[in-house]
């Protein structure tokens, strides 16, 4: 063998001829293949063996991306390994790796060790992985994992990808700690895309920052071993979170080839779709999301002490839009939002929801979704009365011009608080209720205006009173008398004139009593309407 520094692997190497060929391709920026042409048997998530015409040496690799030998001349040196079964252990933790990464097809025997370690691209497409150690990784360009299975874990804590992160298609299950993608603080330039994976265990991103958008539609996350099955507090995306549904029709990993952007964002009409299911508690507390957060035909399975939270999430646009959870809870305490997108069958019922200080903007109902079942939507995230929400909904219903509905919803504000008060507050409420209903009806005073109007001059006709003064009263007048006695504060020289007595007085003061019950009720329901609240 000739001197190391003209190209060659160095002699106490012993290469075999699948790392020769390795060795060789590298120089060359070609593919080193080493699939025998078998589908069955080139599957590396299959159960046949790979024998040793397959097998290359870790410290053969480390060896390449560390220190290879110089690409031959007019080529640039690359990494292309295909169909390799990969010994021991593999790792460059604290490396610089400058030459192009991609292994495809690919086992190995033991868990990949990356951390802090520094790549311009690595791709590890459709491999067989026990771990994935990559902690503090940087990268110049893409990370991509798609359609790998990793059997104990993939750990990105504070990673830095310069361009995207792919995991499309990749199942990762847990670890000893029961996560199976641990990624707290880790930050993505462009794209997180994780379509149509699947998780059995927790994926935690807490304090993550996406610079475009974080995709997992079609997705299934699922952790029976914890309570979360995706955990995110204080994650920032500065587009759109998606949590929908993919297409499966034509995916474009239905080809060897991955592409840059995975798989398309809308499922073409009569293309069968993969919702996305999460089964297990969801945490999103103290999110901010530029664009949107989309649910649209989302799936929760949880148990009764779960969550899907979104305490104090920012978002311009919220589309919950998916299935309605059966246990669990929804939670959207101190959430801010401009456009609220839902529907009337996405929301869970009474005690599933909470959304104290929940603050948006604009309803957008999906389909059929009128006042009363919106009332019972705000009833359900108020099992004790609170009166911020009736009051959010009827300040959204008014900046749409819907008037008459933000009276109805403050009016049922008040018919809720009624059933916490004593009774004699509640017989008070219940008067005012069946008169003028809190004001929020004034038309119903003038009713009753009228009708005791009717009455009172009706009686007085045939038994008027005699005048407190004789000579000095006005003509009597049943009308103007029975007028006088309703309006408060208006004096018509009627009331004052004379002095009714025995079933007259009583008269008299029904209808002095009525007309200030009537009167100060449409005062306080005119307030509440000039004050526009």
């Amino acid at each position: 063998m000739t001197e190391p520094g003209d190209g060659d692997a160095p002699a106490d190497l012993q290469l075999t001829s699948a790392e020769w060929s390795m060795w060789q391709a590298f120089r060359n920026g070609s593919t080193c293949d080493l699939h025998i042409g078998d589908p069955a048997r080139d599957d590396p998530h299959g159960q046949h063996l790979w024998g040793p015409e397959r097998r290359v040496r870790a410290r053969v690799v480390a060896l390449l991306l560390l220190d290879g030998p110089p690409p031959q001349p007019g080529r640039v040196a690359a990494l292309q390994l295909t169909g390799a079964y990969i010994t021991d252990t593999l790792d460059v933790a604290g490396g610089t790796i400058k030459p192009f990464v991609e292994l495809r097809d690919c086992r190995f025997e033991a868990e990949v060790v990356l951390p802090e370690s520094h790549f311009t691209t690595l791709r590890l497409v459709n491999c067989a992985i026990p771990r994935l150690e990559a902690a503090r990784l940087h990268t110049e360009g893409d990370l991509h994992l798609p359609r790998c299975v990793v059997q104990s874990g993939i750990r990105l804590t504070d990673a830095q990808i310069g361009t995207d992160l792919m995991l499309n298609q990749t199942i990762v299950h847990k670890d000893r700690q029961g996560r199976s993608v641990m990624a707290d603080g880790l930050t993505v330039a462009q794209d997180l895309q994780a379509e149509l994976m699947e998780s059995y265990g927790e994926l935690s991103l807490r304090g993550a920052t996406i610079g475009v958008s974080l995709s997992l539609r079609g997705s299934r996350l699922c952790n029976p071993f914890g309570r979360r099955a995706l955990n995110a507090p204080q994650l920032t995306v500065e587009r759109t979170l998606y949590l929908t549904a993919a297409g499966l029709a034509n995916s474009p990993f239905s080809s060897s080839a991955t592409p840059p952007y995975g798989i398309g964002q809308t499922p073409s009409r009569g293309t069968r779709v993969q919702r996305f299911e999460c089964e297990g508690g969801m945490r999103l507390d103290d999110g901010r999301f530029g664009d949107a957060v989309d649910f649209e035909n989302a799936r929760f399975i949880m148990e009764s002490d779960q969550e899907l939270s979104l305490r104090r999430i920012q978002t311009p646009e919220l589309r919950f839009l998916g299935e309605r959870p059966q246990r669990g809870r929804v939670i959207l305490s101190g959430a801010r939002v401009v456009n609220l997108i839902d529907k009337s069958a996405s929301w869970p019922g009474l005690g599933g929801l909470w959304m104290a200080g929940f603050a948006y903007e604009t309803l957008i109902p999906r389909g059929h979704f009128p006042l009363a079942l919106r009332l019972q939507w705000v009833a359900a995230a108020t099992p004790e009365y609170a009166p911020e929400p009736y009051e959010m909904l009827a300040a959204s219903l008014r900046s749409t011009g819907e008037d008459a509905d933000a009276r109805e919803v403050l009016l049922a504000k008040q018919r809720r608080r009624r059933e916490t008060l004593p009774l004699a507050a509640k017989a008070w409420g219940i008067l005012q209720d069946w008169t003028v209903a809190y004001g929020y009806r004034p038309g119903r005073a003038a009713v009753w205006m009228g009708v005791l109007w009717a009455i009172g001059t009706l009686y007085f006709s045939t038994s008027p009173p005699p005048p407190l003064k004789a000579g000095e009263a006005p003509p009597w007048n049943p009308y103007l008398y029975s007028l006088d006695l309703l309006l408060p504060v208006i004096d018509l020289n009627q009331g004052a004139a004379w002095k009714p007595g025995g079933g007259s007085q009583w008269v008299a003061a029904v209808l002095i009593l009525a007309g200030w019950v009537l009167a100060t009720t449409v005062a306080a329901g005119a307030s509440r309407l000039l004050r526009r609240q």
